[in-house]
């Protein structure tokens, strides 16, 4: 007979041992499947709910053409939406808007405004997308952004407002870039005027002061000093005329006045004018062979025969002449002195004379001031290339800084009419293409998929139970266990017996683990529910994990 029980023990089935656990282990196993369901259960009925609402806003181009007005805002659109969202999101501007619409009433009775700020920045998201429009060289960008809360009519209210932030920023920020880079252009086009002006009077006084010298009037000195020089050989040329023509004169006129003194009558001079003594005739004769030796020295040498002849004949009359006068008596003053008939022919050689004379003087003054005026242009032309090497100088930084003013006027003009496009509102604008509505359906907790997982830890954290407490259990619960661990046979089994007072006993045992039960179930409701009760923080915990 124990050898039968024995080999049926043997052979039962799973489905009998988790029947046989079961028996033993279902109110523990029932405890540990309700606790969790129902913290579970209360936690998901008792989490708030967070609504989300997002606004779609668009990144418009500037409406003037590029090819008429450029912009001075030059940044990437994702760069400058960064740079406005670190504006938007400032303590300034989050704490009006906490105040405004009253957030966070119970989050700010029990943490400071700081960490208030901090928690709703986190609620705050700003997505970036780009939009590919037909017919334009640049993908447009647009960007979604979105609050989350627990009353959908506010959240929808603060998400505009958040909208039109980013709209009114990126109006402030490109005015004042526009403006910015209008006045630096400004101040930088002043100190370059001001340095042009001051290198203008250096290049102006350097220019007076060396006027003549300058390189581009080196061609004008050239040309004026071979024309001087050109003037001085005419000079040179009419001086040798008027030395001739007043050498004739002179001759004309001692023969004229020698002939005035013998009885010869001079052609032209008139009837009745003859000399007067033998030395007047001799002067005649010396004032002719000196202007025939005139004349020949012009055509010969002074070894030629008929030169050499002629001035010996010169100085023999030059002698005779110089002998006469030292055999003449002197003359007596208190004597009467004969005059010396002059006649028309005579005056008018004179006057030539004379003219000739004033000539020569005036053509000898010109040829003076001719070879200063040479002089001067001279030291002109060889003070150029010095000249010329200090106004490379000096010009190389007023043209570099003329062009520069040049360039800095431009882009100056460029941009005022940015600035003015700018403040007309006509440059690149932030758009909402899709304002927040109110959302009907919270965005969070999903209460369903919390069911399911809390459902399915529930049934695990009961299972792990039951086998951990099986596991943890060395008692024997059957002969068979006994049989199995002892080699020891089993010679009866006594099964247990049960008095009315054990079953009372187990009654109110039975009553003492409902109440306690329920106590227990009640308490973590309760916890749960303080836990949960407006628990944001914990909605988004869990939703994190839930997805």
């Amino acid at each position: 007979m124990v050898e039968e029980t024995r080999s049926e023990t043997r052979s039962r089935s799973p489905v009998d041992t988790v029947l046989a656990v079961w028996s033993r282990r279902k109110w523990f196993a029932i405890l540990a499947f309700v606790a969790p369901l129902a913290a579970g259960v209360s936690l998901i009925a008792f989490l708030p709910n967070i609504y989300r609402s997002s606004a779609t806003v668009l990144a418009e181009r500037q409406q003037v053409p590029d090819f008429f007005v450029r912009s001075t805002v030059t940044s990437a659109i994702e760069t400058r939406i960064q740079t406005i969202s670190q504006e938007v999101l400032s303590r300034s501007r989050l704490g009006a808007l906490i105040n405004r619409f009253g957030l966070y009433a119970d989050l700010r009775e029990r943490v400071p405004l700081e960490g208030v700020i901090e928690r709703m920045r986190g609620d705050i998201k700003l997505e970036l997308k780009s939009l590919e429009l037909k017919g334009l060289r640049e993908a447009s960008v647009a960007f979604t952004i979105s609050y989350q809360g627990s009353d959908p009519g506010t959240v929808s209210l603060v998400t505009n407002t958040l909208a039109s932030f980013y709209n009114e920023e990126n109006v402030k920020a490109r005015g004042r870039q526009a403006t910015g880079t209008t006045e630096f252009l400004k101040v930088q086009l002043g100190e370059t005027k001001t340095r042009l002006d001051g290198l203008e009077q250096r290049v102006s006084g350097f220019k007076r002061r060396h006027l003549g010298e300058l390189p581009q009037q080196m061609e004008a000195n050239l040309t004026t000093l071979e024309h001087m020089h050109a003037q001085l050989r005419l000079n040179a040329d009419s001086q040798t005329r008027a030395t001739e023509r007043r050498q004739t004169l002179s001759s004309q006129l001692a023969e004229a006045e020698s002939s005035l003194l013998t009885p010869t009558y001079i052609a032209g001079a008139g009837p009745g004018v003859q000399f007067a003594s033998p030395e007047l005739r001799e002067a005649a004769r010396l004032a002719q062979k000196k202007e025939d030796l005139a004349r020949l020295r012009t055509q010969f040498s002074d070894k030629y025969p008929d030169v050499v002849m002629l001035a010996a004949e010169v100085d023999a009359l030059e002698r005779e002449l110089a002998a006469a006068k030292a055999r003449e008596p002197k003359p007596n003053p208190e004597a009467t002195p004969t005059a010396t008939p002059v006649t028309p022919y005579v005056l008018r050689l004179k006057e030539a004379l004379s003219e000739v004379q004033t000539e020569l003087k005036i053509l000898k003054t010109e040829e003076g001031r001719l070879q200063a005026a040479i002089a001067g242009y001279q030291t002109r032309v060889e003070n150029v290339p010095r000249r010329e090497q200090e106004f490379r100088e000096l010009s190389r930084d007023y043209e570099s800084t003329r062009e520069l003013y040049g360039s800095l006027m431009k882009r100056y003009e460029e941009a005022q009419l940015a600035e003015s496009m700018e403040q007309g509102q006509k440059g690149e604008q932030f758009r909402v293409l899709d304002p927040a509505v109110p959302n009907a359906q919270p965005a969070a907790p999903n209460r369903f998929r919390l069911l399911l997982m809390t459902l399915a830890g529930a049934i695990g954290l009961a299972v792990g139970g039951v086998l951990l407490a099986e596991h943890l259990d060395t008692s024997f619960h059957e002969v068979d266990d006994l049989r199995t661990f002892s080699n020891v046979p089993v010679l009866v089994s006594i099964p247990r017996i049960v008095t009315p007072t054990d079953l009372r006993r187990r009654w109110w045992r039975m009553r003492l683990a409902a109440a306690g039960a329920f106590v227990g179930l009640v308490m973590i409701v309760g916890i749960v529910y303080v836990a949960a009760k407006g628990n944001e923080l914990l909605v988004l915990l869990l939703a994190r994990v839930a997805s």
